[in-house]
């Protein structure tokens, strides 16, 4: 990597009277693994962000709604317009690979969105709203549906959208033409297990489901058929946890390395990272390390640039965590004082050189 090169993160926070910025923006030290902090963006309980496939605009969660920012040549950003999303206030949102359409999960409500996208990152109109169906067995927990997750497959043909509460995947066909989503398959999940995030690897024939109940990864290859229908076939599951792990846990974020050769992947209550490496041919996962992430509740987590560096944007202690990384020698060192960012939930990082 060059040293000339230049990157930017942003960092959404739920908002309070104390806090009413939900977006900050920092300045990254990819060399030595540091933040410093630039801007702070005022919008309500930034819950998720996302950047563009084609790096140009940032969306982000807020109440009852979504964001549109125009990324500028500093990695400032220059807010473009307001969407509803006709419900309550999302956990999570990604844009198909065209940028075409913005998706929308709704842990609430239990309700996929999909917005149009206009040619400039503004947000347009809804051109479908699905509310799940069915409850799973544990009443407390998913007495009615939970969306935590919608991602498209890296062709850019089906919607997945992880259903929390009823322990499974939707997988539905975006028509492109009308926004709309049909229905072509469901995968399911062991019981009990609590999906949250699916991610697809770069090359788009593995796909990677976290489960914050089961604390596990389950591992799938994914194709179509000769009829053009998507098959997800399970071909592994690892555990996120020691064997010593701390009791009460649950997996929550799920990353790819820049490389794509490695999966990273955090636990709250455990308050840990675990990495693993990829195989190249067979998309299966092998674990190189669980270690503490020295804050409670880590929501997200981010590899850098240079891979020789990692943090947590640790949620309930109110910080964000640096490290350095060794994949060597399967270790992560804590190289400086913690950043204090009230509830913190997500961060993404862009190039901005």
């Amino acid at each position: 990597m060059s040293k000339t090169e230049k990157y930017v993160a942003y960092l959404a926070t739920y908002t309070s009277e104390m806090n009413g910025k939900g977006i900050r923006i920092y300045d990254v030290d990819v060399e030595n693994g540091r933040m410093t902090e630039r801007e702070q963006i005022e919008i309500t309980n930034a819950s998720y962000v996302t950047i563009s496939h084609n790096g140009k605009y940032l969306y982000s969660i807020t109440d009852m709604g979504v964001v549109a920012f125009s990324i500028l040549e500093d990695g400032s950003l220059k807010k473009l317009n307001r969407a509803s999303i006709n419900g309550m206030r999302g956990c999570y949102l990604s844009t198909d690979y065209s940028d075409s359409f913005l998706l929308v999960a709704g842990y609430h409500d239990g309700k996929i969105t999909v917005l149009k996208l206009k040619k400039d990152g503004a947000v347009d109109k809804i051109t479908d709203e699905v509310f799940l169906k069915g409850v799973g067995s544990i009443a407390e927990r998913n007495f009615r549906p939970h969306v935590s997750c919608v991602k498209m497959t890296r062709d850019n043909r089906f919607v997945c959208a992880v259903a929390n509460g009823n322990d499974h995947v939707m997988v539905y066909e975006l028509n492109h033409r009308t926004g709309k989503l049909k229905l072509s398959d469901i995968v399911r999940s062991e019981q009990d297990s609590g999906p949250k995030y699916i991610k697809f690897r770069r090359d788009g024939k593995y796909a990677y489901v976290i489960h914050e109940i089961l604390d596990t990864i389950d591992v799938y290859s994914y194709e179509t058929d000769s009829n053009g229908n998507p098959v997800f076939t399970k071909i592994q599951k690892v555990p996120t946890l020691n064997d010593y792990h701390a009791g009460g846990s649950a997996a929550c974020a799920m990353d790819f390395s820049p490389d794509h050769r490695y999966l990273f992947c955090s636990n709250a209550g455990d308050n840990s990272v675990g990495a693993f490496s990829i195989d190249e041919k067979t998309g299966m996962l092998e674990k190189r390390f669980v270690l503490p992430i020295s804050g409670e509740y880590p929501k997200d987590i981010l590899c850098f640039p240079d891979m020789r560096h990692i943090l947590s944007v640790n949620n309930e202690s109110d910080s964000v965590t640096f490290f350095t990384l060794d994949l060597t020698k399967n270790t992560i060192v804590m190289n400086g004082p913690e950043v204090k960012v009230p509830k913190g939930n997500c961060i993404v990082m862009k190039k901005i050189s």
